[in-house]
């Protein structure tokens, strides 16, 4: 009885679709899980209940996520609630204990092999013997094409096949990697040593090719949880096939939508076709989103509803749970030093009416579009902290790059204008101006260099004065030593420790997190979709990028993107993902980029419906204030008095009745119900002009005047 109350009370608080994946039967359960839903307490709660039930032992529980604080966080929450002994672990971490402890078994006595912390050593390694040089980029791009070919099952022999048949945008030849490949898998034998995915795999035989190995591990582990189950790669699925051994007692959570980490070789068509794998499963959706407001989740929404694809086939409508918030920003500003330091003064006001700074988070396509925030948020005194990446002046590319300029002082002529002394100094070192490589890491690295190039053209636009008497003064260019002494001033700046801080980091590291303010930068064509995304998949993956960064933000969402990457750049277009909105009303025209003039900013607010919350981009939906399914409120009596008004106002004007007001606009009127001049001018359709012809009308109509109290003809007669 006691059992019984105990389990009653997991579900205790859970929304109707979270109970429904709790007490699902056992047997293979498919939860998909939109971002913020409660993916977590739903797990939970389904182990604690069966567990609290007397239906299964926590000991005979595997649950498995992706990230050790997952793991860790999980753990945590079952004992809360009285599961403890619940087995939590990543695939690697379960693989690993596995693997070490039948060993002997395994290898005839002898201890597993030394696991590999990084390939890179021996990637540099294989590519020298095969006649290939690279330096650290190169290295770690080639380690990272490794690991995707033997995450997706692909031996060395069938690698060029493979990667043409996946598109991978290769860092060399095909045929190369191969070679390296090869060579790669020659000296871990020769040295003794396995990685990671050899551990997965040794753990796959070991189950498979072993009946007491595979019984003892089938024995002990006979429920099975995974989390995050659209980034599953082929290597992990047949690991866990390998546990189930044909078993059903299977519970998956993932979100199609959040599906960004093809390019290692995860994949989302396990979660996609569980239901045609595993006969007659559960499928529960969680669309309540408890995180963020219906603005945010509106938007959300709109972004998501366009994507195409096999991913979009599991796309989840979120319902957004929480009290009304701010509408989202779209920021359009000249260049992207303009942007960042909007950004910077943004955080600063947050943090100075009461937010904290580790609640603030800006998010960007690549780690080397943090430069120009941290300096901004530097030059403004707020802390901020650099996730999953170093600091731009800690990258070791860009410490090179900086003795390389200090050298090339004393080398270039004094009078080469400083961008192409920086280009001819970073030339010297492999950097191609016009060349990114392919490559994840090797980009990477390019874009940071790219970055100095951007930050040489920038400090060249303003020359130094030099005063030549007590009233005169003459302008000098600035020179390559007056550039490495600001790097070096910026990079001193920016070492100084910070603990709780405004978190910069790119879109892939955030996910999984969440902060109460979300600034999403650079959201141009170009950067986000990236140019290196050529196929209809890669776009896709990019749009779901935006998703995963628009679904961090509980309250405040900023969207930003800088017409020109410097003062006086090439002009580009925005995302293509970004909502299509009228930008023309209430924008602010520049005016210049001289040190005189304030930055162009143009403002565009997002529109979400008043009854639901979503996003509205077409202008009647705008205008009216809701989504054209969303149930109308539209006060009739008031309407029909606002048709005969305009009727006789359009008589008097000898105008036809739209050009007083559309019937849109009537509609809107007749549904808002404006009570002031500003919810008037408010309205889509209804500037100054037409306030100031009408507005006084309009406004004693919505308060109950009637018809002939406001219409005397001869207001309304042309003037001649």
């Amino acid at each position: 009885m006691v059992v019984h109350s105990a389990s009653e009370q997991v579900l205790a608080g859970l929304d109707p679709e979270q109970r429904s994946a709790v007490t699902a039967p056992a047997g293979p359960v498919c939860i998909l899980a939109g971002a913020g839903t409660g993916k977590t307490r739903a797990i939970t709660s389904r182990i604690a209940h069966r567990v609290l039930s007397g239906e299964i032992s926590p000991r005979h529980v595997l649950a498995v996520t992706f990230t050790a604080r997952a793991a860790a966080e999980m753990r945590h929450r079952l004992a809360l609630i009285g599961a403890s002994g619940v087995q939590a672990r990543t695939f690697h971490s379960a693989a690993l204990r596995q693997v070490r402890y039948f060993a002997p078994r395994l290898l005839a006595g002898r201890a597993m092999p030394e696991l590999l912390d990084s390939k890179v050593r021996l990637v540099t390694l294989a590519a020298a013997r095969v006649g290939l040089r690279t330096d650290r980029a190169a290295a770690r791009d080639l380690a990272g094409e490794i690991e995707w070919a033997k995450s997706s099952l692909v031996e060395p022999t069938d690698y060029v096949v493979a990667a043409a048949r996946a598109l991978r945008d290769t860092p060399h030849e095909p045929a190369k990697v191969a070679d390296v490949f090869i060579a790669y898998e020659q000296l871990k034998r020769s040295n003794g040593v396995i990685d990671f995915e050899d551990m997965l795999r040794a753990a796959v035989w070991g189950i498979e090719e072993h009946r007491d190995v595979g019984e003892q591990v089938r024995s002990q582990y006979r429920h099975f949880v995974v989390d995050e189950y659209q980034d599953v790669n082929p290597l992990q699925q047949r690991l866990l096939d390998a546990w189930l051994g044909g078993r059903d007692d299977l519970t998956v959570v993932g979100d199609a939508s959040q599906t960004i980490y093809s390019f290692t070789g995860a994949t989302s068509a396990y979660l996609v076709d569980f239901p045609r794998r595993h006969r007659g499963a559960t499928v529960v959706r969680l669309v309540r989103d408890y995180r963020s407001t219906p603005q945010v989740v509106g938007l959300a929404n709109a972004v998501i509803a366009q994507a195409r694809g096999t991913e979009a086939r599991l796309r989840l409508e979120l319902s957004g749970q929480r009290p009304p918030g701010p509408e989202p920003d779209l920021r359009i500003f000249t260049d992207e030093p303009a942007e960042a330091n909007a950004v910077a003064a943004r955080c600063r006001s947050l943090v100075d009416t009461g937010t904290p700074a580790k609640e603030i988070a800006v998010l960007f396509r690549v780690n080397a579009q943090s430069e120009a925030y941290e300096k901004a948020l530097t030059e403004v005194g707020v802390p901020y902290v650099v996730q999953g990446a170093e600091r731009f002046f800690e990258r070791t590319e860009v410490r090179q790059a900086m003795v390389a300029l200090r050298a090339a002082t004393r080398s270039i002529p004094g009078e080469t204008p400083l961008p192409a002394a920086v280009v001819e100094a970073l030339t010297a070192v492999g950097w191609a101006p016009d060349a990114p490589p392919a490559g994840g890491a090797a980009r990477e690295r390019w874009e940071a260099l790219s970055a100095l190039v951007q930050l040489s053209e920038e400090y060249a636009a303003t020359p130094e004065v030099v005063p030549i008497g007590e009233a005169a003064s003459v302008e000098r260019p600035v020179t390559l030593s007056d550039f490495t002494e600001e790097l070096a001033r910026r990079a001193a700046q920016q070492h100084v420790p910070t603990v709780d801080g405004v978190t910069l980091a790119s879109l892939h590291s955030a996910k999984g997190l969440e902060w109460d303010a979300v600034f999403l930068v650079g959201l141009a064509e170009g950067t986000l979709p990236t140019t290196y995304a050529k196929t209809v998949e890669q776009v896709e993956e990019e749009r779901r990028l935006l998703y995963v960064g628009i679904t961090r933000a509980r309250q405040w969402l900023w969207l930003s993107y800088a017409a020109a990457r410097s003062p006086g750049g090439r002009a580009r277009r925005p995302s293509r993902f970004l909502p299509q909105l009228d930008r023309s009303g209430g924008a602010e025209r520049a005016t210049g980029t001289g040190p005189a003039r304030r930055p162009e900013r143009r403002r565009t607010q997002i529109v979400s419906c008043r009854i639901c919350g979503a996003t509205l981009l077409a202008g009647p939906d705008r205008k009216l204030g809701r989504c054209p399914t969303c149930p109308s409120d539209i006060d009739d009596e008031l309407h029909e008095r606002l048709r005969e008004w305009r009727q006789r106002v359009a008589g008097a004007q000898k105008v036809p009745a739209y050009v007083v007001f559309t019937d849109a606009t009537l509609v809107a009127l007749a549904e808002r119900r404006p009570g002031r001049p500003e919810e008037l001018i408010a309205i889509a359709g209804i500037g100054p002009r037409k306030l100031g012809l009408y507005g006084e009308a309009v406004l004693a109509l919505v308060d109950g005047a009637g018809v002939d109290d406001v219409c005397p003809e001869k207001t309304f007669e042309i003037q001649s």
